[in-house]
């Protein structure tokens, strides 16, 4: 779903999804005042390490709001589609790799789309390196990074990418001859 219309034209929310929005969080707010009651000092400090893995997560986490904003503002499915062909090249490649990166929500959610990506010519290789690519989550980067260093996500992410690559190409290789689509 597009952040442009994440609100606009949705049900209310029932009773029950409120609640259960609402349950977890005074669920944490009771645990802490409990803690408080009883273990001041640890408590404390349990606050004070989550303050710092907010302050540590905050930037970057807007960084990937904005990025992935922009995104939803300015590109559509069918401009993907046109760059995504057998004779895309490594721009294709790119394309692919980045959008599976920037993708977001449930994979079988982006099986209809794929497919009619591959009806409208889009190759094996480059849906194959947007599936791979789905396993950077640029949500969950900034936690990451707060948890590892900032040079392990990195290379692990580009060796992501590079793997993405190289299947990508293998893929379309050993299946160049099948197009898979059953009528």
């Amino acid at each position: 779903m597009s952040l442009l219309n994440a609100g606009s034209s949705q049900k209310p929310k029932d009773k029950k999804t409120v609640m259960r929005m609402v349950l977890f969080p005074a669920f944490v707010l009771l645990v802490y005042g409990i803690l408080f009651i009883t273990m001041q000092d640890k408590a404390f400090l349990a606050l004070k390490s989550s303050g710092n893995v907010f302050l540590n997560i905050i930037w970057p986490l807007a960084l990937v709001f904005v990025v992935m904003l922009v995104f939803n503002l300015f590109v559509k499915p069918g401009q993907i589609a046109k760059f995504l062909g057998e004779g895309s090249g490594f721009r294709g490649i790119i394309l692919s790799a980045a959008a599976g990166i920037i993708s977001v929500g449930p994979i079988y959610a982006w099986y209809p789309l794929l497919r009619e990506l591959k009806r409208k010519g889009a190759g094996n290789s480059p849906l194959s390196v947007f599936l791979y690519n789905r396993a950077i989550k640029l949500p969950l980067l900034p936690i990451m990074i707060a948890y590892f260093c900032w040079e392990y996500v990195l290379i692990l992410a580009g060796l992501t990418v590079l793997g993405s690559i190289a299947i990508g190409y293998c893929l379309g290789f050993l299946v160049r001859n099948n197009d898979g689509l059953q009528a």
